[in-house]
C-alpha cells in the first residue's frame, strides 16, 4: 500500500492523499520521501493547475511517527540530523511548490501536521479535530516546522501555542492564523472546492510567479535558517530533558519535569 496516495481529475486538481489511516497519517521517513516525489511530480506538470492535501481516515496528520521518533532517540548525532533534515527538505519542497495548495484538514493536526497545514497556501479545516504543538511535553521543539508556522501565525500567535504545548479545538485555528475556514465536516468539501475553483479561471505562470514573489517578500526561509532550525533539534534531542521525556513517553510514565495534570 502507498502511503500517499495521488490523483488528477480532468480539471488539473490533483489531490494527495497522506495514506496511512491507521496510524492517523503520522509523519515517517517513507511519507516524506513519497511527498517530495508527489509535490515535485505535480509541480512539474503544466497540466496541474492546483493541489489539495488531505488524510485518509479521521484524521489530517497526527504529527511524527513513532517507530521513526524511537529510532531517533536511539541514533548518533549525525543520524540525527539528517533524518531531521529529511523532514525539513520536505516541508521546503511542498513550501515552494510552484502551484497553489490547498490544505482539506479532514481531523486532528498535531505537531509536525500542523506544519503541513503552514505550507499550503490555504487550509480548509474540518471543526472536529484536535490541534496542538506538543513537542515540550517531550522535552524536544517544534523545530523544523517553525519557519514555516512562524510565517503563517507570526511571533505573537506563535508564543500563545508552541511553548505551552496546549492541546485546542478547532474554534483557535482561524484566530491564530493556521486555517483560513473552519466548517462542519459536511461543508469540508464545498469550502475546498470554492478555494480551488477561482484558479481554474487563472494563467498558471501568473499564478506560480505571484505566489514566489509572495514568498521572496515574506519571511527568509533558506538553507541558512533550516540548517539552524535542524541543529537546534539535534542539540535539544542531546539533552537531559529530551532523554528524560522520550524514555518517559515509550515507557507510558510521566516525564520527571511534568507538574500537572498532562
Amino acid at each position: 500500500m502507498s502511503v500517499v496516495l495521488v490523483e488528477v481529475d480532468a480539471r488539473g486538481v490533483a489531490t494527495v492523499v497522506l495514506n496511512t489511516p491507521e496510524k492517523h497519517n503520522v509523519l515517517s521517513d517513507t511519507m516524506a520521501d513519497a511527498l517530495v516525489e508527489a509535490f515535485a511530480a505535480l509541480g512539474a506538470d503544466a497540466a496541474v493547475r492546483a493541489i489539495v492535501l488531505t488524510g485518509a481516515g479521521k484524521s489530517f496528520c497526527a504529527g511524527g511517527d513513532l517507530g521513526w521518533m524511537r529510532r531517533q532517540f536511539e541514533a548518533d548525532r549525525a543520524t540525527r540530523i539528517a533524518e531531521a533534515r529529511r523532514l525539513a527538505m520536505m516541508l521546503f519542497a511542498l513550501n515552494t511548490c510552484p502551484k497553489p495548495v490547498i490544505a482539506r484538514v479532514n481531523g486532528t493536526a498535531m505537531g509536525g501536521g500542523l506544519g503541513l497545514m503552514c505550507v499550503a497556501d490555504v487550509a480548509v479545516v474540518a471543526d472536529t479535530g484536535k490541534f496542538g504543538f506538543t513537542e515540550t511535553r517531550l522535552g524536544v521543539i517544534p523545530a523544523t516546522i517553525s519557519p514555516y508556522v512562524m510565517a503563517r501565525m507570526g511571533e505573537g500567535a506563535a508564543r500563545r501555542v508552541m511553548m505551552s504545548a496546549r492541546v485546542f479545538d478547532a474554534g483557535e485555528l482561524v484566530p491564530l492564523g493556521l486555517a483560513a475556514k473552519v466548517v462542519a465536516p459536511d461543508d469540508l468539501d464545498a469550502a475546498v472546492a470554492a478555494e480551488v475553483e477561482p484558479y481554474l479561471s487563472c494563467a498558471p505562470g501568473a499564478v506560480a510567479r505571484t505566489k514566489a514573489l509572495v514568498r521572496s517578500l515574506g519571511p527568509v526561509i533558506d538553507e541558512t535558517v533550516i540548517a539552524e532550525t535542524i541543529t537546534a533539534l539535534a542539540d535539544t534531542w542531546e539533552g537531559a530533558e529530551a532523554q528524560a521525556g522520550i524514555a518517559a513517553f515509550f515507557a507510558r510514565e510521566p516525564a520527571p519535569f511534568a507538574r500537572g495534570k498532562g
